[in-house]
C-alpha cells in the first residue's frame, strides 16, 4: 500500500510496531531516532494519552536512498498499547505496509502477547489484508530480564510454523532494533519491486 509520489519521485512506505502495552514498541523507536543521522529522519512526534504514560503513536520519517530514480521514505508508527485504544490501533494500520510485532519476553506478559497479536489479526481483517500480503516480523523484546518465556514456547504461540521471521531483542540497548527494521524493510521493498 506504498504511496508513489510521482511529482515528488518518493516512495512513502508504512512501518507499524505493534504489541501489548509496555513491550518495548515506543522503545524500539526512540532508539533508532537517536541513533539515525539528523540528515536523514524527520521530526519524532510522541502524543501522550490522558490516562497514562504509554504514547498514543510516534512518527519518523526515514529517507533510506532511492529505487528506480524514486527517492524511498519509510514512515514509523507504534500502536497504543491498550486495547481500550483499539480504534487509534486499527486507525493506525490503515495503510500498512509492513509489521513489527514487539512480544514482551517476561514470563507474566504472555497472554497479553496473545492477546495483542489476536488484535492485531483482527484489525488486518477489517481492511481486508493478511499476514498473506503484509510483510511481518516478530520480535522477542526484554531478553535481558531473569523471568523471561523461552523463545520456543514463544514460537509456539506466535510464530507456529515459523513463517515470520524473528529476533530476540533488548530495545533499551539497542539489540535486535535495527535488524528487526532492516528485514521489514528489505521486504517491503521487495513487494514493491
Amino acid at each position: 500500500m506504498a504511496l508513489i509520489n510521482y511529482a515528488s519521485r518518493e516512495i512513502n512506505a508504512k512501518i507499524v510496531y505493534y504489541g501489548a502495552g509496555l513491550g518495548g514498541k515506543t522503545t524500539n523507536i526512540k532508539y533508532i531516532y537517536t541513533k539515525l543521522n539528523p540528515s536523514v529522519k524527520g521530526k519524532l512526534i510522541s502524543l501522550a494519552t490522558e490516562l497514562d504514560r504509554t504514547l498514543f503513536f510516534d512518527f519518523l520519517p526515514v529517507d533510506l536512498g532511492t529505487i528506480r530514480g524514486f527517492k524511498t521514505r519509510f514512515h514509523l508508527y507504534t500502536v497504543p498499547g491498550q486495547v481500550f485504544y483499539n480504534a487509534s490501533r486499527k486507525l493506525i494500520l490503515r495503510g500498512v505496509d509492513g509489521i513489527i510485532f514487539v512480544a514482551d519476553s517476561q514470563i507474566e506478559r504472555f497472554d497479553e502477547n496473545i492477546e495483542s497479536f489476536d488484535n492485531m489479526m483482527d484489525n488486518l481483517k477489517t481492511y481486508n489484508l493478511s499476514l498473506e500480503r503484509i510483510p511481518l516480523i516478530v520480535q522477542y523484546n526484554k531478553r535481558d530480564l531473569p523471568n523471561i518465556t523461552s523463545v520456543e514456547e514463544l514460537q509456539k504461540v506466535l510464530n507456529p510454523d515459523n513463517k515470520y521471521p524473528f529476533f530476540e531483542a533488548v530495545a533499551t540497548q539497542g539489540i535486535g532494533v535495527f535488524e528487526s527494521l532492516k528485514e521489514v524493510c528489505r521486504f517491503v521493498l521487495k513487494a514493491l519491486a
